[in-house]
């Protein structure tokens, strides 16, 4: 029996198809504005001469299948100079003192994630090392932190997975270091110690979640509305962004549904890191919106 009174089964298979392709136009359309959104603010966020330093969302291992979100953060790598070099502290690595991971080329990559289907536990990015950047990180942190070496530890979740997404070619060289403390203030200290590195093109990169209350979602869907505290707390954040309040930004504790967005820092902390890295900051935010009701605004700081 037809569906529609007077059309032909063939007929109705036309039209379908001519809803799917309406469908995919739009969303390519959609995704190609969310680009040019995401390249028109990185590009109004930078200076003539040295890399700015970032603050990334990194998700989790299924961000390499939303489309919107490999959209933006591909978006934002293009519109940035190629670094020399890519610098990670992520919210994976705690470890006192500061310990400077692997150098060797295509550094192994820890799975630090469980349950998840079989096909992402054999993702690879086979990276060159970064042993000159390793030298020169120790060397620019012997006054402000003592440093040890760990020549064993990969890149873990929070630096791969964007990394495969924004630089898929996996041919820069790329260094992880060890979040030492999550006390904003020493966390600055430490972005400031780097920030000659951006004048020799590395480009630093804080990689966390601006809301991680993990524990508090009830709604597993990728397109989940964001929960109350949530959408508070990227409020309230994206005012001292804007504002370039790092004060008030280190007394996050304080912020509207901090304790649920928050509950453990780890994901807040890479951020001060890269606003340390400015002496100046002025944060251009470069995506917002939120993932599993999560906010993942994420800036850059020059």
């Amino acid at each position: 029996m037809n569906d529609k009174p007077g059309q032909e089964p063939h007929e109705q298979g036309t039209e379908a198809a001519r809803e799917h392709e309406d469908r995919d136009s739009r969303a390519r359309t959609a995704l190609a504005a969310a680009a040019d959104q995401v390249a028109a603010a990185a590009t109004r966020g930078l200076t003539s001469g040295q890399m700015p330093a970032m603050y990334l969302g990194h998700g989790a291992p299924p961000l390499v299948d939303d489309a919107l979100w490999t959209t933006q953060l591909r978006a934002w790598a293009d519109a940035l100079p190629r670094p020399t070099a890519i610098l990670v502290l992520s919210a994976h690595w705690e470890s006192a003192p500061l310990a400077v991971g692997a150098t060797v080329d295509a550094a192994p990559l820890i799975y630090d994630f469980y349950g998840f289907p079989e096909h992402y536990y054999r993702a690879t990015y086979p990276a060159p090392g970064a042993p000159a950047l390793a030298a020169r990180v120790t060397s620019l942190l012997a006054a402000t932190e003592p440093v040890a070496q760990a020549p064993d530890r990969g890149l873990d979740h929070g630096a791969y997975v964007p990394l495969t997404v924004m630089y898929p070619d996996a041919d820069i060289p790329v260094l992880q270091v060890s979040l030492p403390t999550l006390d904003p203030d020493r966390l600055l200290r430490i972005g400031a110690a780097l920030r000659p590195l951006r004048a020799e093109g590395v480009l630093i990169m804080g990689s966390g979640f601006l809301t991680h209350g993990l524990p508090y979602l009830r709604d597993w869907r990728v397109d989940a509305p964001p929960p109350t505290w949530s959408s508070e707390f990227d409020h309230w954040a994206a005012e001292a962004l804007d504002h370039g309040d790092v004060d008030t930004l280190a007394n996050f504790r304080r912020a509207p549904g901090a304790r649920y967005a928050h509950p453990t820092t780890e994901h807040f902390a890479p951020m001060f890191v890269t606003l340390g890295a400015s002496d100046d900051p002025d944060p251009v935010t470069t995506i917002t919106g939120y993932w599993l009701g999560l906010a993942k605004r994420s800036f850059q700081v020059v």
